[in-house]
């Protein structure tokens, strides 16, 4: 017995031994495995403040652009002690949110949202509820009529609306207006009707105080001292702004609660009149099936149409501004447009059908798109898992942001990246091409599902409004207050707020 136990415990130490000899192994190979992973290249960060500093005085996106030209077309900052990897150029943002997208699909919630919209909504949301949302707008939107000819109609009838408020403009020869007002209102409108099932008077108080405080709103957020706060709210919360964002941001729950509130008391399954009735409907069908489904709950309601209000109210709106100053800007060009506009529909209303007999127009509103690339950052993503991405790994749970204005610039994808060229999308023979590196509103499965709606509305808007004038530049103003300026920090919008002048085509010759 002495002899078997010791032979038992001589095996049993060689087998621990030998287990731990294996161990070692494997930490060693995984550690010189780990060290060996190449991570994107960048600059040395400062500590706690990491690259912000460098970008006080700078847009985020220009300053990213003239990294990028460093450190390549994958690569690192540090925002505060936040890690962000950045994608620049065409090939390396369509292989990522394209070719990659299930792992660059999720969306990095920034603090001050994730406060607010507790995981609810299509924005900022991830998961299950995320894909939900998603699917009842696209599906909202293709059943309800974009692209057919109720929705074209709302769109002209509101495009009269607008017309006619520009005709009321009195003032001097030459002298500017600001058209901001008007145009928000517009687009706020088709957004309406699209969301609630009607629209607004412009002089509505309701309606005029929503659409103000979804600017305002939308201002503070992409604000600096906001993004501030994303990199460090323990301290931000002491600034009034956040005082101020937090007290818009609740009177907007409270009137668009009241809006949804109206629209149950008044609900129809057999009668969809907007997004809100669409979402009713689907609840409804869920539990007469017996299926429980927490993405259709009040509160994924209230901050879903919240979104679909303040994403299209911004974007839409800035680039109908561009373009008018486009036109503005370019005189000859816009000869070109409402030459052609003359030539092939007159003085009849424009429809969506005649897009493909108008080319060089097309090709002016894709123009316009491109350039006045209104949201040069995507809103960042974040990996769902580890990933080795043009030979560099990225850890899961990283932030990573698209730059779109390097795909909309991208000196290898077009001729004159920087300047204005309509030409960008004709052919030799004058005819429309679409081009591969055009994603003003991104791309894969984080896209913008509105595009089809806000494509609509800008050509019919554009096309209309050349119809009837003439937009020139204010007395006064500068050739540096028609560029760009990024004054929501992401987005970038016409700096100045006396907007083109117009003349009315009564004393116009096309």
């Amino acid at each position: 017995m002495a002899v078997a136990d010791l032979l038992l415990q001589s095996s049993s130490s060689v087998s621990l031994l030998g287990a731990l000899v294996v161990l070692l192994l494997v930490y060693i190979v995984s550690s010189s495995s780990f060290k060996n992973r190449k991570e994107p290249p960048g600059p040395k960060p400062l500590p706690l403040l990491g690259h912000l500093p460098s970008m006080v005085f700078r847009k985020p996106h220009t300053e990213f652009l003239e990294l990028s030209k460093k450190y390549g077309s994958v690569f690192t900052i540090y925002l505060g002690p936040n890690k962000v990897v950045v994608l620049a150029g065409y090939k390396t943002v369509k292989a990522a949110l394209v070719s990659h997208a299930d792992v660059f699909g999720e969306r990095t919630q920034w603090p001050v949202e994730q406060e607010i919209n507790q995981g609810h909504g299509i924005i900022w949301s991830n998961g299950h509820s995320w894909k939900e949302m998603r699917q009842l707008a696209l599906s909202h939107l293709r059943n309800f009529g974009i692209g057919k000819k109720m929705w074209e109609d709302k769109i002209i009838e509101e495009c009269d609306c607008l017309i006619e408020v520009f005709k009321k403009f009195k003032g001097n020869a030459g002298q500017g207006f600001d058209t901001t007002p008007p145009i928000y209102d517009a687009v706020a409108n088709i957004i309406s009707s699209m969301v609630y099932g009607s629209r607004f008077e412009y002089g509505d108080p309701v309606f005029t105080s929503l659409v103000e405080r979804t600017r305002r709103h939308m201002h503070l957020l992409f604000s600096t001292s906001m993004q501030m706060y994303n990199q460090f709210p323990w301290f931000y919360k002491l600034f009034a702004r956040w005082t101020e964002f937090y007290r818009l941001g609740a009177a907007n729950v409270k009137q668009t609660t009241e809006l949804c509130r109206l629209l149950k008391e008044t609900f129809d399954p057999h009668m969809c009149r907007g997004f809100v009735d669409a979402f009713l409907v689907r609840k409804q069908n869920l539990k007469e099936s017996g299926i429980t489904n927490q993405s259709f709950c009040n509160e994924n309601l209230l901050v879903t149409v919240m979104n679909l209000f303040t994403a299209g109210l911004e974007t839409t709106s800035g680039t109908l501004r561009w373009g008018l100053v486009f036109m503005a800007k370019y005189p000859k060009i816009q000869d070109q447009v409402q030459g052609e506009l003359s030539r092939v529909i007159g003085h009849r209303q424009v429809r969506l059908e005649d897009r493909k007999n108008l080319p060089f127009t097309d090709a002016f509103i894709h123009e316009t798109l491109r350039l006045a690339n209104i949201a040069p950052m995507s809103l960042p993503r974040r990996t769902s898992k580890d990933v080795t991405f043009q030979g560099y790994f990225i850890k899961k749970g990283t932030t990573v942001v698209p730059l779109l204005t390097s795909v909309l610039n991208d000196e290898s994808e077009w001729e004159s990246p920087y300047s204005f060229n309509p030409a960008h999308f004709l052919d030799k023979d004058e005819k429309f091409v679409k081009r591969d590196a055009f994603i003003p509103f991104s791309a894969g499965r984080r896209s913008c599902p509105g595009e089809t709606l806000a494509r609509g509305m800008l050509f019919i808007f554009l096309t209309t409004l050349l119809q009837h004038f003439r937009f020139s530049v204010p007395a006064g103003v500068s050739e540096d207050e028609l560029n760009p300026n990024s004054c929501l920090g992401l987005s970038l919008n016409p700096l100045f707020h006396e907007q083109p002048s117009a003349e009315c085509e009564e004393g116009l010759k096309i």
